[in-house]
C-alpha cells in the first residue's frame, strides 16, 4: 500500500482571459504517492504545468483542496506557503535560473542556507550532492555562464535537492538541453527516484516520460488516464512499447 504524500479534491484553476473565464484544472481529485517518480503528459495547454504549480504551492487553486500530508496548504498564507516550499519541495526548471554573479556552490549554498543556519552541514551535505551528480570541485567554483547546460541543470537538481525536499517538483527538466545533457539530467533524476526521492515531472518528450513508473495523462484540465510503467530499466522495449500504447490511446 502506497504512502499518499500530496492529495486534492475537487482541485481547480480558472483565469479571466479578456472578460472570458479559462478553466484550465476542473475538479481534479488526484494523489501524489511517496517514492514515485510521477510523469505528468498531455498536450500544450492541458494544464501541466499549472497542476505542477498547484501541487508544490508556487500557484493557489481557484477551488478545491491540496493537502500535503496532514496540512492543507491551499489554506496557507502566502508567508506560510513560501516557508513550506523551501523546507519541503525542491524545484527544477527548463529555465535553471542559477545566479550569474555567484559560483556554482555559493548558488547552492545560498539556497541551503534560508533553511538551515549549520553551513558546516550545509557544506557537507552539498559536497554529497555534487559528487552524486558528478560535478567536481573545479568546476562548482565557476561562475554559471562558465560552465555547460548540462552542467548547471545538474548543478540545479544539487540547489533543489540541498534542503532534502520530501518531493522534487521538475518542469521541462530536459526542454533546453542536447541530447546528452538531457540524457545526463534523466539518468541524474532516476538515481535520486531511485535511493527514495519522490519526482513529480512534467514533460511531452517519450524519453523523459519512460523514466517514469506512473504516467498521468492531462487533457483540458481532467485526468484523462494514467499508465503503471512499473521500474525503470534501460532500453527496455516493452516499457516503450507500454508508453506509446497508452498515449496512443489518449490520443497523443
Amino acid at each position: 500500500m502506497k504512502e499518499t504524500l500530496i492529495r486534492t479534491e475537487r482541485l481547480s484553476k480558472s483565469f479571466s482571459n479578456k472578460g472570458a473565464m479559462q478553466h484550465v484544472l476542473r475538479n481534479m481529485d488526484l494523489e501524489i504517492y511517496k517514492g514515485d517518480f510521477t510523469v505528468i503528459m498531455g498536450a500544450s495547454g492541458a494544464g501541466k504545468s499549472t497542476l505542477l504549480y498547484a501541487l508544490s504551492g508556487m500557484d493557489t487553486p481557484t477551488l478545491g483542496t491540496i493537502s500535503f500530508g496532514e496540512a492543507i496548504i491551499s489554506d496557507f498564507e502566502s508567508d506560510r506557503l513560501a516557508v513550506f516550499r523551501k523546507e519541503h519541495c525542491g524545484f527544477v526548471f527548463q529555465q535553471i535560473y542559477l545566479i550569474d554573479s555567484m559560483s556554482v556552490l555559493d548558488n547552492v549554498l545560498a539556497a541551503g542556507l534560508l533553511v538551515s543556519k549549520d553551513k558546516k552541514a550545509v557544506v557537507s551535505r552539498a559536497k554529497e550532492l555534487f559528487a552524486a551528480v558528478g560535478i567536481p570541485e573545479e568546476t562548482q567554483r565557476k561562475f554559471p555562464t562558465q560552465i555547460s547546460g548540462g552542467e548547471a541543470q545538474r548543478a540545479g537538481i544539487v540547489r533543489a535537492l540541498i534542503n532534502s525536499p520530501e518531493i522534487l517538483f521538475a518542469d521541462e527538466p530536459t526542454g533546453a538541453l542536447n541530447s546528452k545533457a538531457g540524457l545526463d539530467v534523466l539518468d541524474t533524476l532516476t538515481r535520486f527516484n531511485e535511493s527514495g526521492q519522490s519526482v513529480v515531472m512534467v514533460t511531452h518528450d517519450m524519453r523523459s516520460a519512460r523514466r517514469g513508473n506512473r504516467i498521468l495523462y492531462i487533457q483540458d484540465g481532467v485526468v484523462m488516464g494514467e499508465c503503471d510503467l512499473g521500474t525503470y530499466k534501460p532500453n527496455d522495449k516493452a516499457r516503450h512499447e507500454k508508453l506509446s500504447a497508452f498515449l496512443a490511446e489518449m490520443g497523443w
